[in-house]
């Protein structure tokens, strides 16, 4: 059985992580909450910092806001445990961090818990190259009118796949405005912020004669809740420090 500290457990995905743990995931107990809204009914104690918990686990899972990440890692280092990281918004200096803790625990990240996305990102790492000399390429994102980081990490992390791909140096640009062409080198992300909007992305190549879509469209949250929890089914097997992906999860190569 896989015990796990879910960070983030009140809000909605708490509730669906918390949900599909015990629907769906036999090997996987969620032993403890970390929350500041405590009140919430769960079947697991919940406290409102790490510091408060003292509960024994393998996997801390978070599924929160960027800002929690400080506390998250040095929590995670005094107990030498694999965290997993889910939320989204994270700064350059976040991500350095993040790579530098990668070399003392197993730390997992990923900008998207969707098999869906993943499976995208590797598409696009073979067709960018072959395609980017006869098509533009634009992206769309769009998402609920509550979420507070723009674009999303998905969004930034499919741009970022395609440019790594690609020999030709490019430009990312967020949205458009004023007059004057667009310039062949420009990958343009466009948001969408509205209602209740799971989320939705979508990558556009744009040719004389031709145009080709890739979308992805979340219909429920479920699916992110599935990723993450097979996340820390992965890294409870891991003792090895290192930074681990949704490719180490799902061992998919093409």
């Amino acid at each position: 059985m896989v015990k796990v500290i879910l960070n983030g457990c009140s809000g909605k995905m708490g509730a669906t992580i918390t949900n599909l743990a015990k629907t769906k995931f036999k090997d996987i107990e969620i032993v403890a909450g970390i929350d500041s809204f405590t009140e919430v009914q769960r079947d697991y104690p919940i406290f409102k910092t790490l510091d408060e918990c003292n509960v024994s686990y393998d996997v801390l899972l978070d599924f929160s806001r960027a800002d929690a990440l400080k506390g998250l890692i040095e929590f995670s280092k005094k107990t030498k445990k694999p965290l997993v990281l889910c939320s989204t918004g994270y700064s350059k200096e976040d991500l350095e961090f993040i790579d530098k803790t990668s070399k003392e625990i197993p730390l997992f990240k990923s900008a998207n818990m969707s098999i869906g996305v993943n499976l995208i990102n590797l598409v696009l790492k073979k067709i960018a190259p072959v395609l980017y000399k006869d098509f533009d390429i634009e992206l769309v994102e769009r998402h609920h009118n509550q979420k507070v980081d723009s674009p999303s990490g998905t969004a930034l992390y499919l741009a970022h796949t395609i440019q790594d791909s690609l020999d030709e140096e490019t430009k990312l640009i967020y949205g458009r405005e004023g007059y004057g062409k667009r310039e062949k080198n420009e990958i343009c992300v466009n948001t969408v912020r509205g209602g209740g909007i799971i989320g939705d992305h979508e990558v556009i190549f744009a040719g004389d004669g031709e145009v080709i879509e890739i979308n992805h469209k979340a219909i429920s949250r479920e699916v992110f809740a599935i990723g993450s929890l097979k996340a820390c089914e992965y890294m409870a097997n891991v003792s090895k420090a290192g930074k681990y992906s949704m490719d180490d999860v799902l061992n998919i190569e093409l």
